[in-house]
């Protein structure tokens, strides 16, 4: 690959256009995002940015999955270490913020199971490609945490309040068909069809009119400028909530295939 990109261990590059940069999260374990993707893929959209050979991205996931969501190590990490807790918050940010201010469209192609790190990038792409089989689910309150990463600034904007409300109070599981339906995602298509599909439309973005795009995209993002204080009230209180005893019970409970038992009520 061009310079640029260099030094990423966890996200493959190819060119699937010569206009376009193919970017596609890979680490062996149905791309969950670890410490060193999550950090990867709050920068890859400044080294995109930069990139004055590429005029559109396409964001993937190795083999049948898109992201399978956090690692349970960086989780354990991030409720014990105080350091690590700030590290991973900031890295969240700049995750949304870095996709919402890159100049350059970016295309997801979802397949498999669509969570977590891996799902930012997927809902916050300016087209948003599903298998009409992808499972996709924002888990936060499964696991015992606010739901903050990306689903506050844009879910209610796409789906509306109720279906966003609905999903994330109960990460309830949409499929790409329904997913496309309600608004969430901008299309869904055979899983055959996906990856052909999303280079088709990168294609486009990347043959268009840059500048005409890139100040369309701007202006159309204001949208979730707007949002950012809800959006950095979602990850704040997502954070705190890795101090207490609900991420305890649900991280176990994911460990042991289990139902959570979470404590009947708090403070809050």
């Amino acid at each position: 690959m061009s310079t640029g990109y260099e030094g990423y261990q966890r996200l493959r590059f190819d060119r699937p256009h010569p206009r376009v940069v193919r970017i596609t999260m890979d680490n062996g374990r149905m791309n969950t995002a670890d410490a060193v993707m999550h950090a990867e893929l709050a920068r890859v959209w400044r080294d995109l940015d930069a990139d004055d050979s590429a005029n559109c991205a396409i964001i993937t996931g190795a083999g049948r999955t898109f992201s399978a969501g956090g690692d349970f190590g960086m989780v354990r990490e991030i409720m014990t270490d105080f350091e690590a807790r700030t590290r991973v918050w900031r890295e969240a940010r700049d995750l949304v913020y870095n996709i919402v201010n890159c100049r350059k469209p970016v295309v997801s192609a979802m397949r498999g199971v669509a969570v977590g790190a891996g799902l930012v990038c997927g809902i916050l792409a300016d087209v948003s490609i599903a298998s009409k089989d992808c499972r996709i689910t924002d888990g936060h309150t499964r696991l015992g945490v606010a739901a903050g990463d990306h689903a506050v600034i844009i879910w209610p904007l796409l789906c509306g309040m109720a279906k966003a409300k609905y999903y994330l109070l109960t990460c309830d599981v949409l499929n790409g068909a329904e997913a496309e339906r309600i608004g969430l995602i901008s299309l869904a298509v055979e899983d055959a069809e996906l990856d052909a599909r999303a280079v088709e439309v990168a294609a486009r973005l990347a043959e268009g009119a840059q500048s005409a795009i890139r100040f369309t995209k701007y202006a159309l993002n204001n949208w979730l400028r707007m949002a950012g204080p809800g959006f950095d009230a979602s990850l704040a209180m997502e954070f705190m909530g890795f101090t207490g005893p609900e991420v305890k019970e649900g991280l176990e409970s994911h460990l042991e295939k289990r139902a959570p038992r979470f404590p009947p009520g708090s403070e809050a």
